[in-house]
């Protein structure tokens, strides 16, 4: 006899978020942003935003150049020059998510797990990927400008490395016939 809580096919169509939503009684991210666009109509006809997305940079000039740099020093000059230029964006972004996180001073006293510590999270990680990548191409002008130094031979070293046996035992007595002999 079948699991009546089971139906085999009660699923189709559906995706997680609504499968998780209807298991648990809840509203789907779908549905909640329906509802907020829905309530904002009137809000929004008197504080009118583009409909278009923000104009996606070119970056074909970074690729090209990336292409035909030879050198980690023609690579790094690309790379900071690509930073240089997105970085006003991601901060333009970053300082507007940080004012949505203390929006009304919903952040006082907020949990660390809140929505407004979340937003300021998010602004703080926004810029972080300009940071990672300014690190990681210092790191590769590292290796190329300023290599570790070759790690020194220690001065109880012995002088031939190439034996694969251990060193001798301090304290050994000389070779020769054993004592009574």
């Amino acid at each position: 006899m079948p699991d009546p809580d089971f139906e085999l096919y009660d699923n189709v169509g559906r995706d997680a978020d609504q499968i998780t939503a209807a298991r648990y009684g809840i509203a789907t991210d779908r549905d909640l942003l329906r509802w907020a666009k829905r309530d904002a109509e009137p809000f929004l006809a008197e504080h009118p935003l583009p409909d278009t997305p923000l104009p996606s940079p070119d970056l074909t000039p970074y690729h090209n150049a990336l292409a035909a740099a030879e050198t980690p020093a023609q690579a790094s000059a690309v790379t900071q020059h690509l930073l240089d230029a997105v970085e006003p964006v991601l901060q333009a972004v970053s300082d507007y998510l940080l004012t949505a996180a203390r929006w009304r001073g919903q952040h006082r006293g907020a949990e660390p797990q809140s929505p407004p510590k979340m937003l300021m999270a998010a602004a703080s990680r926004s810029l972080d990927a300009l940071a990672l990548a300014h690190r990681a191409d210092l790191a590769i002008l590292r290796t190329v400008y300023d290599p570790s130094p070759a790690p020194k031979a220690r001065a109880d070293a012995p002088a031939d490395t190439t034996s694969t046996l251990p060193p001798a035992p301090p304290h050994l007595p000389p070779p020769g016939p054993a004592p009574g002999q």
